[in-house]
């Protein structure tokens, strides 16, 4: 097929691969400008960006598709479809149905469940057992388009953002061939009221409550690695927890964020309900490392508190 695709992190760069290595003719990608990034401030390009530069494929960075010559240059192209992925800017209504078949998206959630910017993240966070994705026929909507086809992804218990993204970005790539393959394909409409908004992530909400239940604390490190990383405060300063474990037997009257244990490599916290093991921290300047490097090279004995 002749495919449009627009993407911009590595969970679209993988779909793009994928469509390029089943034989489909991309003559067009969309991927968004390059953003300021890293201690310098940088221009980075995007994870498609660099895969349409080693595949010699031709692209374009608007930072808006409302304009005329970026719909102009899209018409051209004479595309049987348009695959989205992780793009980043709205697709408007003049473009959705442009295409011969028009504009699929690969989300990564199970639709209706999970609609918005950060499904993967909101999944760990609810405690969701599973997640997925889908293939949906784009329409005016945030994520509100007819389902095409899905797959199933177990979230298990030491899953984070990072390791759940690489496994839904290898499904959908799967999935997205398979999708053009079979396509026509019999539509689904969603239904709303199963629906949740996966609101964009803020470096606010991965501040630890050590008040939380060691459950749900755990869950939010998960989630919020690789970013933002969730963090606490340890003697007024920035403390990055990468990876824990909850301990569900720990009876203390400790206050939530108290060092209980701080020897053989052992870093246990009280929380609310329970106790958490740290096992990857990073101090502010730092580098990540697991807790025995960590506790050699930073006073924290037991009966320290973290939060403040």
């Amino acid at each position: 097929m002749n495919v449009i695709f627009a993407g911009t992190p590595a969970f679209a760069a993988t779909a793009l691969a994928a469509l390029l290595d089943a034989g489909h003719h991309v003559p067009l990608v969309l991927t968004q400008p390059d953003r300021p990034a890293g201690r310098g401030l940088k221009p980075q390009l995007s994870a498609v960006k660099k895969l349409a530069l080693a595949r010699q494929l031709d692209f374009a960075q608007p930072s808006s598709l409302k304009d005329e010559a970026v719909i102009s240059q899209i018409a051209q192209q004479e595309a049987d479809v348009m695959v989205v992925a992780a793009y980043g800017l709205m697709i408007p209504s003049r473009l959705l149905s442009l295409p011969r078949l028009g504009c699929l998206n690969i989300h990564a959630s199970l639709l209706p469940r999970w609609r918005g910017a950060a499904p993967i993240q909101r999944a760990i966070l609810a405690g969701d057992c599973e997640t997925g994705v889908t293939i949906m026929q784009m329409d005016e909507g945030l994520d509100t388009g007819a389902m095409l086809l899905k797959t199933k992804i177990a979230i298990n218990d030491r899953d984070s953002t990072h390791s759940l993204h690489d496994k839904l970005a290898e499904a959908g790539a799967q999935l997205i061939v398979r999708a053009l393959q079979e396509m026509p394909l019999a539509s689904e409409p969603q239904n709303p009221a199963e629906s949740c908004y996966a609101a964009k992530i803020t470096r606010t909400e991965a501040a630890i409550d050590w008040a939380r239940p060691a459950v749900e604390i755990d869950r939010l490190i998960r989630a919020f690695n690789p970013v933002p990383g969730a963090h606490t405060l340890y003697d007024g300063q920035s403390l990055k927890i990468w990876q824990a474990e909850p301990v569900a037997d720990i009876t203390t009257n400790a206050d939530p964020g108290t060092v209980l244990q701080a020897d053989a490599g052992t870093l246990l916290v009280a929380t609310g309900e329970g106790g958490l093991r740290l096992l990857e921290l990073q101090r502010a300047g730092g580098k990540r490392m697991a807790a025995q490097a960590f506790l050699a090279g930073v006073p924290l004995p037991a009966g320290a508190r973290l939060g403040r």
